[in-house]
């Protein structure tokens, strides 16, 4: 019983945290743009990318959300590009369990402005499949939030936009334009299951140090109604083009050691551990994070590929 209270008051705090911050976080934010800007391109055409991440936060607490995701995008054209994003968040365990997926489809439209520089505008479209879960009786409570599981789909639209050179690149963007409100049959519950709109603003820079050292900063801010900006800065050494290693952190939550390799041309596996310093430092042992990266030729797609240092 003790374990199901635990679990109980567990999942509520999480979940009375994502009424101001519903989206799911990644560290490896630069590799994975596609599921939060829609605007994201290459520009590499006939190749086709790919990237899976999967993320364990709060490792060694009970119920810590798990997230994975998972995108493909490629160009059509030198101005259009399309892909898809997968993204499922789960919360709780045992007798509480929280399940959030959300599948899209991208597009992107392109614009050469000469001199390497590129502006992108995109669209994401699609839906959201929300599950809650709830097995027995936690408390003695007659409270109707907690006695009927709830299954419900929901549109979701998202834009951006996508700036970028040879050196630095900025995007703005919100994956999803709609509000939506879960468990909207329970009037207590209408504060606790309204997901807001979330905006984003991420960039980066690559110094090259000398030919066979870069060095790349960037940030991410994540702004949404009812909380302060969250903030991400990460700085990142490059290798010879293969090994990589850096440090993160996002503002009063966590510092981060990153650490990735190119195993072949087209082949990238990254992996991201946090140390929380916020007030549940004491209650988990951090958080896992890892990154896979593929990048298919299609068409017999000559030249070979080299992917450009800016693109992580």
């Amino acid at each position: 019983m003790r374990k199901l209270t635990l679990i109980f008051l567990f999942v509520t705090v999480v979940w009375q945290i994502s009424n101001a911050q519903q989206d799911p976080q990644f560290t490896q934010y630069t590799y994975n743009m596609s599921v939060i800007n829609p605007a994201y391109t290459t520009g590499d055409l006939g190749i086709l990318n790919l990237g899976a991440d999967y993320r364990k936060q709060w490792a060694g607490a009970t119920g810590g959300p798990i997230t994975m995701s998972f995108f493909a995008h490629t160009p059509f054209s030198n101005k259009i590009e399309m892909g898809i994003t997968f993204t499922s968040d789960e919360i709780g365990e045992d007798v509480i369990k929280l399940n959030e997926n959300n599948i899209n489809a991208d597009f992107a439209y392109r614009l050469n402005l000469g001199d390497n520089k590129n502006i992108s505008f995109g669209l994401k479209a699609g839906f959201t499949l929300y599950d809650s879960a709830f097995k027995g009786r936690l408390v003695d409570s007659n409270d109707e939030v907690f006695q009927n599981n709830v299954n419900q789909i929901y549109p979701t639209i998202g834009i951006g936009a996508y700036y970028s050179t040879d050196q630095y690149y900025v995007g703005l963007s919100t994956p999803n334009l709609l509000k939506s409100t879960q468990l909207d049959d329970v009037s207590t519950a209408n504060t606790l299951g309204t997901e807001e709109i979330h905006l984003y603003l991420i960039g980066g820079y690559v110094f090259n140090l000398n030919d066979n050292l870069k060095l790349k900063p960037s940030f991410m801010l994540r702004g949404v109604k009812g909380a302060p900006i969250n903030a991400d800065v990460s700085i990142n050494a490059l290798l010879n083009e293969r090994i990589e290693a850096g440090l993160s952190y996002r503002y009063d939550d966590a510092i981060s050691g990153i650490l990735g390799f190119r195993i072949t041309p087209t082949f990238k596996v990254a992996y991201a551990y946090d140390r929380t310093v916020s007030q549940f430092s004491g209650y988990n042992n951090g958080s896992h994070e890892i990154v896979l990266l593929l990048d298919l030729s299609l068409l017999n797609a000559k030249g070979g590929y080299k992917k450009s240092p800016r693109f992580f």
